[in-house]
């Protein structure tokens, strides 16, 4: 009778050691990327909001994947290890080290030096493993595990390798082919992707290129590809604002006219390079996007009179009459 107790008790142990994990089975790919000088990591999952523990990235330092019964503090640990100067390899081999539960731990890190180091533990779920690979163009990592079938990091590196664009567009892709080749076996529910420079620029504000999770989604990726699309849009955006601010105007309207093309039909994306437009004399060319503007929200129009008081529109009188003649009138 004790010896049933004491196995009954050792069982209630193990399990609630297993509850208290996070059983963030998933697949991710960790990235260093040499041509675009970017260090970057993505994550997709049948788990809720799996960026907010698996990502992990800092400028000038590097990446960190962690998954699998996941312990978030690899995250953390991982860039303050390499953050000192530890190669990825002996960042994680540390951490290892002084996990208890190391076997059913499944982690991935790249260092700005362009070393990879993964681990995936022999108590990780079916199908669990990873490839990596060290190339003059820079360095991977994928890793996947309760996975449908274990092809599914191998059409990642696949993927990765193919696909030409920002890191984004290659981390991207990989997480597709992933999911086209079966992905987890329990189903999908959230992604992420975590892009940052390689070199820091000494405003960490700025070094952050993507940040876009999709927490909880009948199809993650379909609209993490939608939000890439978005942010690459906006990125454009703030460069044109950027340039606009030190009046190198030409510079500007570049930026805007490349966001509009990438996300079209957003009325942000056509108002803001019209008002470069009409104030920089190129009053006609302004015309055909403020009219797609007021047409979709006449609020526009009220914005536009609030910018000649600080200094964002001309103070032009017959220049506001002309824009303004462009509101459609209120149907009755």
């Amino acid at each position: 009778m004790v010896k049933k107790l004491f196995y009954y008790a050792l069982g209630l142990i193990f399990i609630l050691c297993i509850i208290s994990l996070d059983l963030s089975a998933t697949y991710s790919i960790v990235a260093y990327d040499k041509g675009n000088g970017q260090i970057g990591v993505a994550v997709q999952s049948h788990w809720f909001s799996v960026g907010s523990l698996v990502l992990w990235a800092e400028s000038g330092v590097g990446a960190v994947a962690t998954q699998s019964f996941v312990e978030p503090s690899y995250g953390p640990l991982g860039l303050e290890l390499m953050r000192t100067g530890k190669s990825a390899q002996l960042a994680l081999k540390g951490l290892l080290a002084s996990d208890p539960h190391a076997d059913v731990r499944q982690v991935a890190m790249v260092d700005i030096r362009c070393n990879v180091a993964v681990h995936t533990g022999k108590m990780c779920i079916s199908e669990a493993g990873h490839c990596s690979k060290k190339y003059s163009g820079g360095a991977f990592t994928c890793q996947a595990n309760m996975m449908e079938k274990n092809t599914v990091w191998k059409a990642m590196q696949k993927a990765y390798e193919n696909t030409k664009g920002e890191l984004v567009d290659r981390l991207l892709a990989a997480l597709e082919a992933a999911e086209a080749e079966g992905g987890d076996i329990r189903g999908k529910q959230s992604a992420a992707i975590l892009v940052v420079r390689v070199k820091p620029s000494g405003s960490p504000w700025n070094d952050r290129i993507y940040d876009l999770r999709v927490d909880d989604h009948m199809s993650p990726l379909k609209e993490l590809r939608r939000l890439v699309t978005v942010a690459k849009a906006y990125n454009h955006m703030n460069r044109g604002d950027g340039y606009l601010t030190v009046n190198k105007t030409e510079d500007a309207l570049r930026e805007y006219s490349t966001a509009m093309k990438i996300y079209p039909g957003n009325p942000e994306m056509m108002f803001w390079p019209a008002v470069t437009m009409a104030s920089s004399g190129k009053v006609e060319q302004s015309v055909p996007l403020f009219k797609k503007v007021f047409i979709q929200d006449r609020r526009w129009a009220e914005l536009l009179k609030r910018l000649p008081a600080v200094g964002q529109f001309p103070k032009d009188k017959a220049l506001m009459k002309r824009i303004l003649s462009l509101v459609p009138n209120k149907k009755r």
